[in-house]
């Protein structure tokens, strides 16, 4: 079977087109990025304008400069209506996360990821015109729109992303979606900087610019290929799946990728297209969405998120002038190791960099738990802290940033792919949601502590990647469906590791 991916070489499966797809798809990663990073920078500015236009900001200051010098007391209402301009954006994720298979089935990929955009753009447009309303709704709103947005987009595009992309490139180009992801991210850091566009004056034009990557996305798509998996598989349409082959590849030599399809698709027919109830239900999938979802669940409960959230109270304890800038520096770590992540995933294959980044995550939660706890004793402990986040972050964009998007693609056939990905989605949503509301409350509970708790996660993460994560570096689809169902029709005890090992555990030789 390994002979079906063709006598071709990575480097000349890598065409022009195939890179424009890809691009043209990220678009929509990059906005994710973006509106998981754009709130935090104008925070400050964000509160005391809700203030006003509450009628709370005057009195509470007031209150503040008698019990506490300058400093500002916030209102009840500003923190409420804060905690939910930024929680909402998880929650319309979770909602929409559901419509993933059902948009890219009845759409087709192209289609989906061209009509979502309407949301992209109305939740930017809300909160660009926040200033000239009601800003607390318009905010709560636009971010609630764009959620929903970002809930199909982070299905749709791993999906397209996979489908389109050669066996030999498949982790590589799955890895941009991490990518845009993360550069989205240091991109609202930058402009939320004071002296650009996270002052007084212009915060209103930094949440408005999220809209235009939808924009451009909407202007490229026309220009890319459908999915020849969806075209062939789906539609029936050989001719149509050929052509969009040929326009990927850069050749009229698409036969063994035919012939793949077309095996895919006898099994398929098989078991017929899976619903999501199905999918649960089913016992061949059993194991694969065990895996895929305990990827998703490693992914937030990493502590990630704790990470961002530390990392300019601990740079300002290190005495740092602009600690801001600090983190800004966090954020150019996470696109570096996401580049070479982009390198080493079909080198060391997937298996090998999530192991690799969860033990490397959990070292570093125990260096930034001894540096927390022992900083106030000894100067040189924040910077132990300081080198353990960036260390941190660096692990983190190795493997368990980017191999979750793409690798459900990889364990599930394209009958039950569209339901497993919305599964997979609504449980990344869902973690993420849950970490943003509970983390503020456990880290002031359990204090430096608090990274205790995930470097036991994390090590109970890398024993799951350990002995149930499958290596689908350079495997087909149907081979990896087929490795899953070879380790389930093993019935003899005394051979169970070994089968495994080398259905769960093995690269392609």
């Amino acid at each position: 079977m390994g002979k079906l991916r063709g006598d071709r070489k990575p480097g000349k499966e890598l065409t022009g087109l195939l890179l424009f797809a890809v691009f043209t798809a990220v678009l929509g990663s990059l906005q994710f990025g973006y509106g998981l990073g754009v709130i935090n920078a104008p925070q400050e500015i964000i509160e005391k304008h809700y203030g006003h236009v509450l009628d709370v900001a005057q009195n509470e200051t007031m209150a503040g400069n008698l019990t506490q010098g300058t400093k500002t007391v916030k209102h009840h209402s500003v923190t409420i209506y804060w905690t939910l301009s930024v929680s909402i954006f998880c929650i319309g994720g979770m909602i929409s996360s559901f419509f993933v298979g059902y948009l890219a089935d009845t759409l087709g990929r192209l289609k989906a990821m061209l009509v979502v955009n309407i949301f992209a753009i109305v939740g930017a447009l809300l909160m660009g015109i926040a200033k000239l309303g009601p800003s607390h709704i318009l905010i709560i709103a636009g971010r609630a729109v764009t959620g929903i947005y970002c809930g199909i987009s982070t299905g749709l595009v791993p999906m397209y992303i996979g489908e389109i992309s050669p066996t030999s490139l498949r982790g590589a180009m799955g890895t941009m979606h991490q990518l845009a992801v993360v550069v989205g991210i240091l991109l609202s850091q930058v402009l939320g900087l004071h002296f650009l566009l996270g002052n007084d004056r212009l915060w209103p034009c930094i949440l408005g610019l999220s809209g235009l990557p939808a924009i451009l996305q909407i202007i490229l798509l026309p220009f890319c290929p459908e999915s020849p998996r969806y075209l062939y598989i789906k539609l029936g349409k050989e001719e149509a799946a050929r052509k969009s082959l040929e326009r990927l590849l850069g050749t009229s030599d698409t036969e063994q990728h035919i012939e793949e399809m077309k095996k895919e698709k006898e099994e398929i027919q098989k078991e017929k297209k899976m619903t999501v109830m199905q999918l649960f239900r089913s016992s061949s999938y059993r194991q694969p969405i065990i895996v895929a979802l305990m990827l998703h669940i490693s992914q937030q409960f990493s502590g990630i998120n704790a990470i961002f959230f530390y990392s300019t109270a601990i740079f300002k304890q290190a005495n740092l002038l602009h600690p801001v800038y600090a983190t800004i520096g966090v954020g150019v770590v996470n696109i570096i190791f996401t580049m070479i992540s982009v390198f080493l995933v079909e080198r060391a294959g997937r298996r090998s960099l999530y192991m690799m980044g969860l033990a490397g995550m959990c070292c570093c939660a125990v260096i930034m738990t001894v540096g927390l706890v022992f900083q106030n004793s000894f100067v040189w402990m924040s910077y132990l802290s300081m080198s353990a986040i960036f260390t941190f972050v660096a692990f983190f964009e190795i493997g368990p940033g980017p191999i979750p998007w793409f690798i459900v693609a990889e364990l599930f056939s394209q009958g039950a792919r569209p339901a497993a990905i919305t599964i997979a989605g609504f449980c990344n949503w869902t973690c993420n949601f849950i970490v943003g509301m509970c983390f503020p409350y456990i880290a002031e509970l359990c204090g430096p502590y608090v990274f205790v708790i995930f470097a036991g996660l994390l090590f109970g993460f890398t024993l799951f990647t350990y002995f149930k994560v499958p290596e689908t570096k350079g495997k087909t689809f149907e081979q990896i469906v087929q490795g899953f169902r070879r380790k389930k029709s093993s019935s003899r005890p005394s051979k169970a590791s070994a089968t495994e090992l080398e259905h769960l555990g093995s690269t392609e030789a």
